[in-house]
Formats: structure tokens, sequence, C-alpha cells
């Protein structure tokens, strides 16, 4: 294990110790080219020739970044990578290219800064061309035979750009990327990881302790990449992870990391096991202890009820751990806890959360039935009675049966000696204003009536009913009667009917669920009825009650103490109606002696209005 102290270096000492980690770069960097001078040419070809790309891909990364990965069969591949004419060029200059990859890729598709990808062969080697658009940054690292490339939208619209607001914009993007590190510029060719967490510890003032597991060789470009983000992408190249403690950073391979954690788990979970275990009583005031009992072993893994009492993680799951146990006492609404003293504070601390006193909502409500309505009704009375008395009678009068009274008795009946019969009439049966005249002669009678009547109505209904009902609980208030009517039942091969004697609910009822939000303000679910009877309808068995129902089913949001109308009906009704005698009712002024004339209307309204009003029972803190 390597230990990486940079925050003990002292001031004076970095430069001396930068300058001979570059000098010890370099010199690694220079060897492989004086190997390869010095190696004869054959050797040269050989490497050459087994070295071969055998696939490229294009995927679309984190934040719009395109990723380029290459991979390669053979040893000795060398990639080199560089910014030319707005496009990054990726050289390997020991790599063949097969027929099936020389072609272009466009991946606009992808909404990266790459747009087309061209393979080529290239001085004996391989070259691809990434065709770019607009501001963007790359890096590239390899891992074995495996060569990656990421270009990816630069944070600023401008490089250079040095004003405040440009400083500002850039970090905040970073923040977004969670990578605030000083940038850094790195171009290694196949150099230890070790090495390269060693600068990054120079770099960043931190201590890393490197795992003796901690191998291999990595290559990178890097250019003005944050140094938190260049050391995720070397551990991402090496399948390393890292866990932070303060300013020492850890560096292992994830299967270790994951094994030094489920050990570290399992020992805790083992040690909790061995603690002795505590009973605790909490007394619930406002809420329910079965409530809350039901509520908490429901939840997945509480106490023994959990995912099955395996080993390992799965021994504590849940509120309680696996020796935990809650009991509910609804005489005494008391919770007892029986478990270790960590989780019995836990449980302290959440139903004391639960167990708080609920504010309650009054709600007002007014419904309002409006109605008013309009009738006129113009009628007359026609007749015309007599008599001729020679060699045969003549008479003349409304009716058959009254012909043969006159014939017969000499009288003269009103109204069933009338031609026509249409007065103004009502349904209620109020009295009607009439003319009447009559002419009677020797041997005749003549009668005419005119009468008329006209009549207006308005009315309100107003119902007030109230309610109180806690935060997000539902209240129902209802008012009214049972109307009963027969019914028959029976009449099958026996043919016995039986009555039966049902009963309709003819109620006034609210229902209303509200919910306090944290601004004030109430949301109610409403649902409103209003029931009443319109008339009797006659039937074979008995009557049977005709019902007007008026229902509302909404949900609205209103300010404390605020009224609003949740809802209305309106209703209008509007008849003309004409009875009269063909022809002489067509005869203009005088027709109107043989006709009857009716017009009514009616206009009914229903309105709801609610107000809710919030009754604090306890203090905010």
């Amino acid at each position: 294990m390597t230990f990486s102290n940079a925050q003990s270096l002292r001031t004076q000492r970095r430069p001396a110790i930068i300058r001979a980690c570059g000098l010890g770069l370099a010199l690694a960097l220079t060897m492989p080219c004086l190997a390869a001078s010095a190696a004869p040419p054959g050797t040269q070809s050989a490497a050459t020739a087994q070295s071969k790309l055998s696939h490229v891909d294009f995927k679309r990364g984190d934040g719009g970044a395109g990723r380029l990965v290459l991979r390669f069969e053979g040893e000795g591949v060398a990639p080199d990578l560089r910014n030319q004419d707005g496009s990054v060029v990726v050289d390997v200059a020991n790599a063949t290219l097969p027929a099936e990859l020389q072609r272009s890729l466009n991946v606009v598709d992808f909404a990266t800064p790459v747009q087309r990808i061209d393979a080529k062969p290239y001085a004996g080697g391989t070259q691809l061309v990434l065709s770019t658009r607009g501001a963007y940054e790359s890096l590239a690292y390899q891992t074995g035979n495996e060569y990656v490339v990421e270009i990816s939208p630069r944070a600023t619209a401008a490089l250079g750009a040095v004003n405040a607001g440009t400083v500002a914009r850039a970090q905040a993007q970073a923040g977004k990327q969670g990578y605030s590190g000083r940038p850094v510029t790195f171009n290694f060719q196949d150099v230890p990881v070790r090495t390269v967490l060693q600068l990054i510890a120079e770099e960043s003032n931190l201590n890393i302790v490197a795992s003796d597991t901690v191998q291999g060789n990595v290559t990178l470009r890097l250019v003005n990449v944050p140094w938190d983000q260049a050391m995720d992408i070397v551990l991402r190249a090496k399948g390393l992870d890292k866990r932070r403690d303060g300013s020492v950073i850890w560096v292992a391979p994830q299967p270790e990391l994951a094994a030094f954690e489920k050990a570290r788990e399992d020992a805790r979970i083992d040690l909790e096991n061995r603690v002795d275990l505590i009973t605790d009583y909490i007394q619930v005031n406002y809420h329910s202890a079965a409530a809350i009992f039901k509520a908490l072993t429901e939840a997945r893994g509480i106490g023994g009820q959990g995912g099955g009492g395996g080993g390992g993680g799965e021994q504590e799951n849940g509120f309680l751990t696996q020796r935990g146990r809650i009991v509910a006492d609804e005489r005494t609404n008391t919770l007892m806890i029986s478990d270790i003293p960590k989780k019995v504070a836990q449980m302290r601390e959440l139903i004391n959360v639960i167990d708080r006193p609920v504010d309650q909502v009054l709600i007002e409500s007014r419904i309002v039935i409006a109605t008013d309505s309009f009738a006129r009704d113009l009628g007359a009375r026609f007749g015309i009675q007599g008599r001729e008395i020679g060699n045969n009678y003549r008479v003349i009068s409304g009716s058959l049966e009254n012909n043969t009274n006159i014939i017969e008795n000499n009288e003269y009946e009103i109204p069933g000696g009338l031609n026509f019969n249409l007065p103004a009439t009502t349904a209620n049966g109020v009295n009607v204003g009439a003319l009447a005249y009559t002419l009677l002669g020797a041997n005749f009678a003549i009668d005419i009536e005119l009468s008329a009547l006209q009549q207006e109505g308005r009315g309100e209904v107003l119902s007030n009913p109230r309610v109180v009902t806690s935060n997000q609980r539902e209240a129902v208030i209802r008012q009214g009667r049972e109307v009963g009517y027969v019914t028959l039942t029976g009449g099958g091969t026996t043919g016995a009917v039986t009555p039966n004697v049902q009963f309709k609910d003819v109620v006034l009822e609210l229902k209303v669920t509200p919910t306090i939000t944290s601004d004030d303000r109430v949301f109610m679910a409403v649902h409103v009825t209003k029931d009443e009877v319109l008339r009797y309808i006659d039937t074979s068995i008995g009557q049977v009650p005709e019902i007007a129902t008026r229902e509302i089913n909404t949900a609205v949001l209103v300010d404390d103490g605020q009224t609003v109308v949740i809802g209305g009906v309106y209703e209008f009704t509007d008849a003309n109606s004409v009875s009269k005698v063909p022809f002489l009712g067509d005869v203009p002024f005088l027709g109107a002696l043989f006709k009857k004339k009716s017009r009514s209307k009616e206009k009914a309204e229903l309105l709801i209005f609610l107000t809710p009003k919030v009754m604090r029972v306890e203090k905010r803190a």
C-alpha cells in the first residue's frame, strides 16, 4: 500500500519534487521511443502487423458528451490525439484498419458536439477524424487494448473570457457537473496508475492512500480538466473506486472496497446482535396507537415479519432490528417497544413526530335555490242557445244533452249550453278575473265571458349546514327524511303478489375532506347532494314520489376564510300555447273572443357557497 501525504510536504520542497517527477515522467516517456529506435526493423514491422483496429463504437455520455470507443487486437498500440481545424484527429500509427471499418458515421442524432466520424487508413496505420460543431473540450484515456475519446460541450461560450459573468457561469456549470477542482492538463503514454495518483495528490493537496492491488498503466490526454474529474476518469478506466474521509482518499479496486464495506457492516450488525434489549413504553396522545402500529408493522422488514431471517445485511431491515418487537395496547393507547437502545430511541423520535395535534377546519356552506316564475293566461267562453216552435222544433246550443233539456224543460244551462269553453285557468286553482255578458230573449240566449290571469312568483330556499373536521379527515352532515312507497313482488307460478314498503332518502348532504396546505390555504374535496320531492304520482298500488336531485362533486383550493362558489345549476323554461276555434279564432280583432292564449316562464338556479376557516390547535415553530 502506498501513502501519499501531499499536505505534509514543505512549501520550499514542492517545486523540487515536481521537477523531479517531471524529469522521471519525461524519461519514462522517452524510453519506449529509444527502445523502438534501437529495435531491429524486422521487430517493429512484426509488431505493426500484429495490431489492428477491431471495433469502433460511438455513444452519448453524461452532459451531452460524445464518447468514441476503439478496441484493438494485438500489443503495443499507442494512439495519439490532436486538434486540427475544428476537428479531433486520432492517429494510430501501428494499427491497421480492416476494410469493413473503412467508412463514415453520421452521428448528428446523438446531439453531441461530434457530427461525423471518418475512419480511413493513413501512412501505414489508421486515422479517425471527428468533425465537431461549437465549442468543446476533448480528453482521452486508454485501458489495455481499449481507447476512449470523450468530446464534451465547453462550459463557457468563449475561451479566454475572464470577466466576472463568465467566471460565475463557469463555476455554476462545474457545480452542476459535480466537479470543482483546479483544472489540470495531462498527456501520458502508458504511465503507471500509481504515478498519476501521485500527481493528482500534488495538485489537490489531499492525502491519497493506494492499495497494494492498484496496478497497471494508463494512457491519458486531458486538457483543462478539473483534477477530481481526471481522478474519476483514471479510476473508471482501471476498474478502481475511492472512499473519502476528510482529507484522506483511499483508492482500491471496486471488489476490494465492496468486500471491506460488507465486512464492516457485518461486524456492526454482529455487535448489535450482542447488545442487550430494552423495553420502552410510549404513550400516544393525539393519534391512535393501533393506527401507528399498523403503519409501522406494514413497512417492509419490520421486526421478525421482514424478508426472511437471513444472515449478513438482512439482520437489520426496516424500523426495528431482527430481534425487535412492537405491541399496541388499544385500551391505554400505548405502544410497547422492545429492541436495542439505539433503535428504541429512533422509534421514540419517530413517534413524537407523528403524534402531534392536528389542525381543524370549520366549513360553512350555504345552499341557495332561487326560483322565478311568470304566467299569463287569456281565455273566453261563448254560447248561443235558442229554439223555434213550428211544425218542427228547432233547438241550438252547445251540446245534445242541453238541447234535450231545452226541449223537455225549456231551461237554458251554463256551461252545458256553451259552444266553446276556453277560460283562463291556473294550476293551483287561483280564481281568475272575468267579464261576462248575457243576452236573453223569449226563445234564445247569448252568453259571452272573457277571462284573464297573470301570475308572478319569486322564491328562495336557503340551507346553511356547518361542520368541523380535522385536517385530511372526511366530514359528513345529513339532514332530510325518508319517503315511503309501495312495490309489488312475486306473481310467479303461484300468482301471489306481496306488497312491500320501501323508503327513499330525500336529504341535504354535505361531504368534505379538507387539506391544509403549507401556505395557509385549504384544499377541499366536496360532495353536495340536495334532494326534493316534487310531487306524488298516482298508480294502481298507491302513490310514488317524484324526487328532484341536485348533486355536485368537485375539488377546490381556497384561502383561509375566503368564500367560493363551487357550482351553479341554471334552469329556464319558456312556453307559449294557443287554443282557438277554427276559422273564427283567426278573424282579426273578433278572433280574440274565440281563442285562448297562455304563456309561462320559469327560472330556477342552484348556488353553493363554501367558506373554510382554519382552527389552529398548535403553534408553529
